[in-house]
C-alpha cells in the first residue's frame, strides 16, 4: 500500500480561511477597506509577505479589490444581489413593489425567529442603537425625513439579520438594503396619508420586535414580523383602492 506524501498547509491560506470567514460573516463589509498591511499583519500575528500572498489570492477570486497606492477593498460587488439597471426597474414597478412586500415577509420573518434565538450580547447592543435611531424618527417634533426614515427602518431590519448568525439571510439583506430603504420611504409615504394612526403603529411593532428577540421569544417574534408586513400590505392595498375608485370618479366627471 502507498502513501502519498501529506501536504503541508501555507501560511497564507490559513490568512485566506481568516479573511473569508470575515466577509462570509459579515465583519469585513462589501466596499470596505481592510487596515493598513502592517497593522492587519500585526493583528493576525503573521509575517507582512505571508499576508500579502493571501491579499493577492482574494484579490485575484474576486473578493478582494487592490488599488494602486489605496489600500485593499472588499469587493463592492459583493453588496449587490441585484444590478443597478435591474435596481432602478424594481424600484419604479408598483407590482414589484407589491412582491418586495411578499419577499419581505417571508425573509424577514427568518431573520427575526433566528435573532431571537441566536442574538449575542452585542448583537442585542447594536440592535438597540438600530432601534432607538429609528424610534427617534417617531418622536413628535423630529426633523427627520421620510429619507431619513427610511434608512433606519432598513438598518433595523439589517440589525436583525446581523444578529440572525445566518450568512445567506445577512448578504441578502444587504443585497438588497438600497431597495429595501427606497421601498419603505415609498410606503410610509402614502400611509401616512391614507391612515392617521400609521406612525404610531409603526412605532408598536417595531418596539413589540424589538422587545421579542431580545427576550429571545423566537416563534413570537417572527409572528410580530409577519403582522408588520401584513399591516403595510394592508394599508397600501387600501390606498390603492381609494385611488382606483378616484380615478373612476374623475373619468365620470370628465376631469
Amino acid at each position: 500500500m502507498g502513501f502519498g506524501q501529506v501536504r503541508q498547509r501555507r501560511l497564507s491560506d490559513d490568512i485566506v480561511s481568516h479573511l473569508e470567514s470575515m466577509i462570509l460573516e459579515g465583519t469585513l463589509k462589501a466596499g470596505e477597506r481592510l487596515p493598513a498591511e502592517r497593522l492587519l499583519a500585526e493583528q493576525f500575528g503573521v509575517s507582512r509577505p505571508s499576508l500579502r500572498e493571501a491579499i493577492q489570492k482574494l484579490v485575484a477570486r474576486g473578493l478582494l479589490v487592490s488599488r494602486q497606492g489605496g489600500g485593499n477593498y472588499v469587493s463592492a460587488e459583493l453588496g449587490s444581489t441585484f444590478s443597478d439597471p435591474l435596481l432602478s426597474l424594481l424600484e419604479g414597478n408598483p407590482d414589484a413593489q407589491r412582491d418586495l412586500l411578499e419577499f419581505r415577509h417571508t425573509l424577514e420573518g427568518s431573520c427575526a425567529f433566528y435573532a431571537a434565538q441566536r442574538a449575542t450580547s452585542v448583537d442585542h447592543e447594536r440592535l438597540r442603537e438600530a432601534f432607538e435611531t429609528l424610534q427617534a424618527c417617531y418622536t413628535p417634533g423630529s426633523k427627520a425625513s421620510r429619507e431619513d426614515e427610511g434608512a433606519a427602518d432598513a438598518r433595523f431590519h439589517l440589525a436583525i439579520a446581523e444578529a440572525s448568525h445566518n450568512a445567506v439571510l445577512l448578504h441578502t439583506i444587504r443585497g438588497l438594503f438600497e431597495l429595501l430603504k427606497h421601498n419603505v420611504v415609498t410606503n410610509i409615504g402614502g400611509m401616512y396619508l391614507q391612515r392617521d394612526e400609521t406612525r404610531d403603529m409603526l412605532m408598536k411593532q417595531h418596539r413589540a420586535l424589538f422587545e421579542a428577540i431580545i427576550e429571545r421569544r423566537a416563534e413570537e417574534a417572527r409572528e410580530i414580523s409577519h403582522q408588520h408586513i401584513d399591516y403595510v400590505q394592508e394599508v397600501l392595498a387600501e390606498g390603492q383602492l381609494e385611488a382606483r375608485r378616484m380615478e373612476r370618479a374623475q373619468r365620470r366627471q370628465g376631469i
